[in-house]
C-alpha cells in the first residue's frame, strides 16, 4: 500500500505545483477538485471534509503542507488498488500539461509526452521536487534506442553527462520530455518509430506488458485455430481480435499452479506449447520456433515469481538500482567523512609545523642579533670573555642541532604525509577492489542459489521417482507372486484335465469299439432286412412291416389301426380294381 500511495502522490505534486501559479506552496480550495480525484479513485466524497478540515482558513489559500493531512487522511487512506490508474494520470496531466510543456516544436506527440510523464513519475526518486537521476536517464534512454532498433552511443550519453548542470542532481519530468522530444538521442528516427518506442516501453514499465505479439490458439468448443493478439503480465494472459486491444475475447489467469509445455508438430500445426491452469488447458502455436521458444521462457519466468512471490523484472531492477544507488551514496559519504578527518589531522600536523618553523624564525632571528651584538663588542670583549666566547660558541652548536634535529622531524614528516598520500589512493583502489569484489561474489551467490535451488528441484524429483519405483516394485512383486499361484493352480488345473482327457480318449476307444461291433451288427441285420423286404414285396397283401404312421388322420383296416393312409389305400383300390377288371 505504500508504494501505491508514493506513486499517487507524485502524480497529485505534479497537478499541485502547476496550480500554484506565484511559486508560493498555497493553492485555493476551489482549485483542488477533490470531488474530481475521488471520482477517479473510486473514494466515497466526503464534500464537507475539506471545509470542517480548513474551517479557521475559509477564504485564504490551503497550504501544502495542510494540504498533505487532509489528502492522507480523507482519501489516500481509502484507495484501493481497484482504480484506473491511467485516468489518475490523465487528470493529473491535464492540471499541469498546459503550464510546463514547451511550446517548441518536439519530435513526440503529446500523448507520447504523456506517456514519458508517467515513465518519468515510476523512474524518479522519492523526493522533492522530483528528479531522475543520470543512471535512471540512462536507463530510459537505452530501453527507447533498443525499441527503436538502433544501437546505444555511450560515448555520446557521457558527453552529454559532461556537459550535465552540476547544480542539478538530475531533470524534472518537463526537461526529460524536451530531452526526448528534440530528438537528441534518435537521430535518424521519424516520429512514427520514435512514437512506437515510447510506447513500447510505457507498455513494459507502466502496465507490465512482459511480452505481446500474434499466435494461433485453439478452440475449446469448436477445436478450431483463430489468431490472436496475446499479451503477457505478471498473473494474466490476455488476448485479443487485433493489436488495438479492442475486442478482448478471453483471459488465462497463472497462478503458482500453472505450467506450459512444448508439444510435436500435429494436425498441420508447427511450435505448440501447451498451458495448463487449474480448470482449463490452452493450446498455442507460434509462428517459428524462436517465438515459441521465447513465449515458454517469458510464461515459465512469469510462473516463477509467481511462486517466489517477487515483483515484475523491471519493478525489482528499479528497487535495486535504487538500493544500489543508496549504497554507493553511503560509500561516498564514508569516503568524504574519512577525507575530511585526514584533512583535519594535515591542517593540524600543517599548523604544528609552521608554529616549529615561526620558533626556528625567532630563534634564528635570536641569533642573529646576538651575532650582532657579539660582533660589535668582540674587539672590545675578546680578551675579557674568551671563556664567554667559548661558552657561545657551544650554545651555537647546540643550536644549529636542534635546527638539524627541527630539519630532520620537517622532512620525516614531509615523508609520513606522502605516505598518508599514497596510502589514500590505494585506500580508493582498494575500495574499487572491494566493491567490484562484492559485485562478483553477489553474482556468485545468486549463481549457487540458482544451481541450488536447482539440484534441490531435480532431487526432489529424484526421490520422487525412486519413490515411485519402490511402489512398482513392492507392486510387481506382488503381481508376480499372485501369477505363480495362479501359474500353480494351473498347472494342477492342467494336469486334471490332462487325467481327465486321457480317461476320455480310453473310453471314446472303448465306445469306438463297440460301434464298429454294432456298425457290422447293423450291417447284418440290414442285408437280412433288404431280402426279407424283397419277400414282403411279393406277397404284400399278406404281410406289411410296421413304419411311423403319418401326422393324417389314421385309418383301420383288416390289417389293423394305421397300417395305411389314405393316399395308399386309394393307390390299392385302383390296383384291386385294375386286376379285377383284367381277369
Amino acid at each position: 500500500m505504500g508504494g501505491l500511495k508514493d506513486e499517487l502522490l507524485k502524480g497529485i505534486w505534479h497537478a499541485f505545483t502547476a496550480l500554484d501559479l506565484d511559486h508560493s506552496g498555497k493553492v485555493s480550495k476551489s482549485q483542488l477538485k477533490s470531488h474530481n480525484l475521488c471520482t477517479v479513485l473510486k473514494v466515497p466524497h466526503d464534500p464537507v471534509a475539506l471545509e470542517e478540515h480548513f474551517r479557521d482558513d475559509d477564504e485564504g489559500p490551503v497550504s501544502n503542507q495542510g494540504y498533505m493531512p487532509y489528502l492522507n487522511k480523507f482519501i489516500l487512506e481509502k484507495v484501493q488498488d481497484n482504480f484506473d490508474k491511467i485516468e489518475f494520470n490523465r487528470m493529473c496531466w491535464t492540471l499541469c500539461v498546459k503550464k510546463n510543456l514547451t511550446k517548441s516544436p518536439l519530435l513526440i506527440t503529446e500523448d507520447d509526452a504523456f506517456k514519458v510523464w508517467v515513465i518519468f513519475n515510476f523512474l524518479s526518486e522519492d523526493k522533492y521536487p522530483l528528479i531522475i537521476v543520470p543512471e535512471e536517464i540512462e536507463y530510459l534512454l537505452k530501453k527507447l534506442t533498443e525499441a527503436m532498433g538502433g544501437g546505444w552511443q555511450q560515448e555520446q550519453f557521457e558527453h552529454y553527462k559532461i556537459n550535465f548542470d552540476d547544480s542539478k542532481d538530475g531533470l524534472s519530468v518537463w526537461e526529460l520530455i524536451e530531452l526526448i522530444g528534440n530528438g537528441q538521442f534518435s537521430k535518424g528516427m521519424d516520429r512514427q518509430t520514435v512514437s512506437m518506442a515510447i510506447n513500447e516501453v510505457f507498455n513494459e514499465l507502466i502496465l507490465d506488458v512482459l511480452k505481446q505479439g500474434y499466435m494461433m490458439k485453439k478452440g475449446h468448443r469448436r477445436k478450431n485455430w483463430t489468431e490472436r493478439w496475446f499479451v503477457l503480465k505478471p498473473n494474466i494472459i490476455s488476448y485479443y481480435v487485433s493489436e488495438d486491444l479492442k475486442d478482448k475475447k478471453g483471459d488465462i489467469l497463472l497462478d503458482e499452479n500453472c505450467c506450459v509445455e512444448s508439444l510435436p508438430d500435429k494436425d498441420g500445426k508447427k511450435c505448440l506449447f501447451l498451458i495448463k491452469c487449474f480448470d482449463k488447458t490452452f493450446e498455442i502455436s507460434a509462428s517459428d520456433k524462436k517465438k515459441k521458444q521465447e513465449w515458454i521462457q517469458a510464461i515459465h519466468s512469469t510462473i516463477h515469481l509467481l511462486k517466489l512471490g517477487s515483483p515484475p523484472p523491471h519493478k525489482e531492477a528499479r528497487q535495486r538500482r535504487k538500493e544500489l544507488r543508496k549504497k554507493l551514496l553511503a560509500e561516498q559519504e564514508e569516503l568524504e567523512r574519512q577525507m575530511k578527518e585526514l584533512q583535519a589531522a594535515n591542517e593540524n600536523k600543517q599548523q604544528e609545523l609552521e608554529t616549529v618553523r615561526k620558533k626556528l624564525e625567532e630563534a634564528a632571528s635570536r641569533a642573529a642579533e646576538e651575532e650582532k651584538k657579539r660582533l660589535q663588542t668582540q674587539v672590545e670583549l675578546q680578551a675579557r670573555f674568551s671563556t664567554e666566547l667559548e661558552r657561545e660558541k657551544l650554545i651555537r652548536q647546540q643550536m644549529e642541532e636542534q635546527v638539524a634535529q627541527k630539519s630532520s622531524e620537517l622532512e620525516q614528516y614531509l615523508q609520513r604525509v606522502r605516505e598518508l598520500e599514497d596510502m589514500y589512493l590505494k585506500l580508493q583502489e582498494a575500495l574499487e577492489d572491494e566493491r567490484q569484489a562484492r559485485q562478483d561474489e553477489e553474482t556468485v551467490r545468486k549463481l549457487q542459489a540458482r544451481l541450488l535451488e536447482e539440484e534441490s528441484s531435480k532431487r526432489a524429483e529424484l526421490e520422487k521417482w525412486h519413490l515411485e519405483q519402490q511402489q512398482a516394485i513392492q507392486t510387481t512383486e506382488a503381481e508376480k507372486q499372485e501369477l505363480e499361484n495362479q501359474r500353480v493352480m494351473k498347472e494342477q488345473a492342467l494336469q486334471e484335465a490332462m487325467e481327465q482327457l486321457e480317461q476320455l480318449e480310453l473310453e471314446r476307444k472303448q465306445a469306438l469299439e463297440q460301434y464298429e461291433g454294432v456298425k457290422k451288427k447293423l450291417e447284418m441285420a440290414t442285408s437280412k432286412t433288404k431280402s426279407w423286404k424283397d419277400k414282403v414285396a411279393q406277397h404284400e397283401g399278406l404281410i406289411r412291416l410296421i413304419e411311423p404312421g403319418s401326422k393324417n388322420p389314421h385309418l383301420i383296416t383288416n390289417w389293423g389301426p394305421a397300417a395305411f393312409t389314405q393316399a395308399e389305400l386309394e393307390e390299392r383300390e385302383k390296383s384291386w380294381k385294375g386286376k379285377k377288371s383284367t381277369e
